[in-house]
């Protein structure tokens, strides 16, 4: 798994694919942040990331899919999936070496927008006076969810050879993972119902931890979540025919 986990990473920052993707990344996140007026934080006056951790997610839904659409459909168009799972490798590991691989680059891609977090801390008045464990609990439920989208990502890669259907795919069970829970549950008048579907959804948990409260519920859901459709990937590669 180790083995894999290097090559895909270090493949990933061998391509233009990867420098595009993250400067697309940071150049919308600095625009929204520091220039446009609506969500820009010296217009608005205030000392928070709220519109970073507001935005992020939808960029995610784009990104990661991006980031994955190549991991297994590559692999399977290419006809190089074979000699890598006659290798000593269950799918287990293969798929595990993957997903942690684009999970290591997410995680690189926020890491780089700590500096917002140091340039708020500095700008704001008194210095220094910033709500740092929000702020924390949003970086966590970033990594948490981006770990969630790399799992649809890697599955819609394993379902398809060709790489814009497996993006496509990818982009929308992000899409209704995140906010379609929440539009089903509008349309719900039973009000117990209507809690539990929109329990369903990424959106409540991830704005549980945005919240700066870590609850081991909400942390649980990430994991079974990513789980599941890493488990889905395994089911998938598990059926193929030689």
């Amino acid at each position: 798994m180790l083995a894999v986990f290097i090559k895909e990473f270090s493949a990933f920052f061998s391509s233009l694919v990867a420098y595009i993707a993250i400067g697309v990344f940071l150049v919308m996140t600095g625009l929204f942040l520091w220039v446009f007026p609506d969500s820009g934080i010296l217009d608005n006056g205030y000392a928070t990331l709220d519109s970073l951790f507001a935005l992020v997610p939808y960029l995610f839904m784009f990104l990661i899919p991006a980031i994955t659409m190549r991991s297994l459909a590559e692999e399977r168009k290419d006809g190089t999936f074979e000699l890598l799972a006659t290798r000593p490798l269950s799918d287990a590991e293969i798929i595990s070496g993957k997903f942690l691989a684009s999970l290591g680059v997410i995680v690189f891609t926020l890491l780089l927008t700590i500096i917002y977090y140091f340039t708020v801390r500095t700008l704001s008045v008194p210095s220094g006076e910033v709500d740092s464990g929000a702020i924390a609990g949003s970086y966590i439920a970033l990594v948490l969810l981006g770990a969630s989208f790399v799992s649809i990502g890697i599955f819609a890669s394993s379902v398809s050879k060709n790489q814009i259907v497996s993006f496509s795919l990818a982009v929308f069970l992000c899409f209704f993972s995140f906010s379609g829970f929440d539009s089903l549950s509008r349309l719900i008048s039973m009000q117990a119902v209507d809690a539990f579907v929109s329990s369903l959804g990424i959106s409540e948990h991830y704005q549980s931890l945005g919240r700066g409260v870590v609850d081991s519920r909400d942390v649980l859901y990430f994991v079974c979540f990513s789980a599941f459709f890493l488990m889905l990937t395994k089911t998938v590669l598990g059926g193929r025919k030689w």
